[in-house]
């Protein structure tokens, strides 16, 4: 069965945010350094026109586009077992890849002086310039609040979040704010074989059922285990994706992501009422 351990980023990777700048390609800190220079203030975002107009409403200003990647080699390094069970090495990798790419965006995030960056992707990626190499993107808009206030996490960095400009408009007005995009990742084997006496019969195969089982809740532990270690009080938007990528049918990733939020200081009750709208189709 997969355990509840999680593979946490200072576990694996062990950059700092200034490293991290440090290691950014010439041509991106070119750019994010150019970003505002001789007065023109040029932002770009990939945000809707709907999502600029309410970020802008909410106080916030988009600084820029910002993305980070990693590119890995995606194989079987550990002999795969005639059973069920978690690749805990391919965990790991999977989990590094993501960090590394989400690390590099928050670095480009810091060098733009954001509060934060809204609407994350995180992309996963095939490349035919060699086997089983899959690149791993993060990208988002880094966003600064017209006026100062506490939105960084607690380790200093910009916040992160995957909530679209409505979401994050709508999450400020109900008194909270995004602390984070948090995720927890199960690299599982299942096993080839299959109960002798499921054969031709309309039963339930349980050690499969027991199996997937667990490895969703391991990743939803790590993905929490995340959330805790931000000081949050909850994840909303939490999705659960499962991927076989390079390793073939038997080997499934399952991914938990969400965003991390935590209650603004001193905030007012939303005045805002829900609303049903019925479409009209002729």
């Amino acid at each position: 069965m997969a355990e509840a351990s999680a593979p946490h980023a200072d576990e694996m990777v062990g950059e700092s945010l200034a490293q991290v700048e440090g290691a950014l390609p010439a041509g991106a800190r070119s750019r994010l350094a150019e970003a505002g220079s001789d007065g023109r203030k040029l932002f770009t975002s990939d945000l809707s026109v709907n999502e600029f107009l309410l970020l802008r409403h909410a106080g916030f200003r988009p600084l820029g586009l910002v993305l980070g990647s990693s590119i890995y080699r995606l194989g079987l390094s550990s002999r795969v077992r005639a059973g069920a069970g978690e690749m805990k090495e391919l965990s790991q990798a999977m989990y590094s890849a993501r960090e590394r790419a989400m690390t590099r965006m928050e670095a480009e995030a810091d060098l733009l002086g954001a509060d934060g960056v809204v609407g994350v992707h995180l992309d996963v990626r095939l490349r035919d310039f060699g086997k089983n190499l899959v690149e791993f993107v993060a990208i988002g808009t880094a966003i600064a609040a017209d006026t100062p206030g506490d939105w960084r996490t607690p380790a200093g960095k910009p916040f992160t979040s995957d909530l679209s400009g409505q979401d994050f408009w709508a999450l400020l007005q109900t008194g909270y704010a995004p602390r984070g995009l948090v995720l927890g990742n199960c690299v599982y084997h299942v096993g080839r074989f299959a109960s002798s006496r499921a054969i031709g019969q309309t039963v339930e195969v349980t050690g499969f059922t027991q199996g997937m089982y667990a490895a969703r809740e391991a990743a939803m532990a790590r993905m929490e285990a995340e959330a805790v270690a931000l000081e949050a009080e909850g994840i909303v938007g939490v999705d659960i994706e499962e991927s076989n990528h390079v390793w073939g049918s038997h080997v499934i990733e399952f991914l938990a992501i969400g965003t991390a939020v935590t209650p603004l200081p001193d905030a007012v009750e939303s005045l805002l009422i829900p609303h049903l709208v019925l479409p009209v189709e002729g």
